[in-house]
């Protein structure tokens, strides 16, 4: 029997009718086309479906659609809302070469906004240990590590501007 649920998606809500057993990741890509959202391994160990849910990082592919109900959900679509401009973590992927085939990308952002709301002046150590659950096969890490370091700069260089 499908349940009727809205969730809180970029800021905008959705009323869906789901499956119990739905995941958010089914939801999001099927119902909602969100398909910067990535189904890698469908049981938690790549990263690629990482959404924040309320702040938190999330693996989509675990978590059931119901259990995100009246949640706040950021996926990758939901960094640079306008369209116009990117998000000061996608702009240093591309400005480092972060991104190769780009199946990652989306999960290593979200769980870059997900460490650099935490902590936003974080070591190499600890940046790494932030994406130890996010698996990449092209780039080896290096690029990347140095892109999110680049964009917490660049996130306290702006802060530090604002105040």
């Amino acid at each position: 029997m499908k349940h009727v649920i809205t969730l809180n998606v970029n800021g905008d809500p959705y009323t869906v009718s789901v499956d119990p057993s739905q995941t958010l990741n089914e939801v999001l890509r099927e119902e909602l086309n969100l398909t910067g959202v990535k189904l890698g391994c469908g049981s938690g160990d790549c990263g690629a479906c990482t959404v924040l849910m309320d702040g938190r990082a999330v693996s989509s592919c675990l978590t059931l659609a119901v259990e995100a109900e009246g949640k706040d959900i950021l996926t990758v679509e939901g960094l640079a809302p306008s369209g116009e401009k990117l998000h000061v973590i996608q702009e240093e992927f591309i400005d480092k070469g972060a991104i190769q085939c780009g199946f990652c990308t989306a999960g290593m952002e979200m769980s870059a906004l997900h460490l650099l709301n935490k902590n936003p002046s974080p070591t190499e150590t600890e940046i790494r240990e932030a994406l130890s659950g996010n698996l990449c096969r092209c780039t080896g890490y290096a690029k990347i590590v140095e892109a999110i370091s680049s964009a917490a700069q660049r996130m306290n260089d702006a802060s530090e501007r604002n105040q």
